[in-house]
């Protein structure tokens, strides 16, 4: 039986809060490793926190200016010296374009750090799976992933989420929220089958656990709807009626729904609120507006309408919350569309997982603090077609 194969048996019979335990010791049995660490990225996208007995005894490893770093932002294999013979690895784990952070393993000599390099990160992969699948049972990969306390309303809204990123062939996704650790009601949500690829931009309304609850009932509303298979304006229909059977219109939610057809790039969309789309096309940055509808739960029983839309392979489309093109400078200007636009230009050469981020940095610069007043949200699709 081969390394490889014995490493991965390994991982998927470990307990789910044994797999870092489990991966050490087959890669030191196996590859002869010195060392192994698993770093998690945190909520915020700026450090990768290692996995290890609270409290945290490592440092963490930044995003940016670092090897580990270097690695996850490239999602390709990094090689380190590391002074003595040593060289690092520093392998991403990723499992279906979800970054979930860097495996780092410690070999002596380089020339077999580099025969081992496939090998190694295969097994990156697949321990990427299986931390996702241990997170139905233990919280240590969890509690690795943040820096800060989370408040329960981003509690809430982390769990409500499919993941940051994710990609096939036809697309690329990638999102970001802000402040990572205290957001209230803004949310993205995504699901794709074989033909088709939903996905919904939701900016939430209120602050604190009032406005968690109030999108975690759009959100499943929507699931809910969706699972059914219930095309996409009546997905909107039974939402808008599950949110106004709770709030009476007190609350409601908007959201910007997207079902796109793989095969070829037509979409169908239902506009119900205010989260705005900009589309990078052949260096050409415009903001698309569809016809308006009321949010959901504004009104009792509102009929929902889906406009077509078409997309084609190169396109990359980005959606903002309104906490990101209304967000104010020290001197009270809006960001707006034209800093919006500079900014998609400036950030066309990253890979879509990227750009949420970057955008959200510009932001930052742009308000003069480090925390918002309101909810950001960046969602980048990279549209590829087949």
């Amino acid at each position: 039986m081969n390394r490889f194969v014995t490493a991965e048996r390994a991982l998927r019979t470990a307990a789910p809060h044994e797999l870092l335990d489990a991966v050490r010791r087959t890669l030191a049995e196996q590859y002869q490793a010195d060392s192994v660490e698993l770093l998690m990225a945190d909520y915020g996208l700026t450090v990768l926190q290692p996995v290890s007995v609270l409290p945290q005894t490592l440092d963490p490893v930044p995003v940016h200016n670092s090897a580990a770093g270097r690695a996850f932002g490239a999602q390709e294999p990094f090689v380190e010296p590391a002074g003595d013979g040593l060289v690092r690895l520093h392998l991403p784990v990723t499992v279906r374009g979800d970054r979930l952070g860097v495996l780092t393993v410690t070999l002596r000599g380089e020339e077999q750090a580099r025969r081992h390099l496939d090998e190694l990160s295969e097994i990156a992969e697949v321990l990427a799976h299986e931390v996702i699948v241990a997170e139905r049972d233990t919280d240590i990969y969890l509690q690795a992933r943040r820096k800060d306390r989370l408040t329960l309303a981003a509690e809430m809204q982390w769990q409500l989420l499919p993941g940051r990123s994710c990609a096939r062939p036809e697309y690329e996704l990638g999102a970001q929220l802000e402040p990572a650790y205290a957001i209230f009601g803004d949310n993205f949500d995504w699901s794709a089958t074989a033909d088709h690829l939903m996905l919904y931009v939701t900016n939430g309304m209120g602050e604190g656990i009032e406005a968690s609850l109030l999108t975690n009932l759009a959100i499943n509303a929507l699931r809910n709807a969706r699972r059914a298979g219930i095309p996409i304006a009546d997905q909107a229909a039974l939402a808008d009626q599950a949110v106004y059977a709770h709030y009476r219109g007190r609350c409601y939610v908007s959201v910007l729904m997207f079902d796109f057809e793989l095969a070829t790039g037509r979409a169908w969309v239902v506009d119900a609120g205010s989260p705005q789309m900009l589309r990078l096309r052949g260096g050409t940055v415009d903001r698309i507006t569809f016809d308006a509808q009321l949010p959901l739960g504004m009104f009792e029983e509102t009929d929902y309408v889906a406009q077509e839309f078409r997309v084609e392979p190169g396109d990359r489309l980005v959606f903002v919350s309104d906490g990101v093109y209304a967000d104010a400078s020290p001197q009270g200007e809006a960001y707006g569309e034209a800093a919006l636009t500079r900014a998609i230009t400036a950030t066309r050469l990253l890979p879509a997982a990227e750009v949420p981020r970057a955008i959200l940095r510009e932001l930052t610069g742009h308000r003069g603090r480090p925390v918002p007043d309101d909810d950001a949200l960046v969602v980048c699709l990279d549209w590829h077609g087949r």
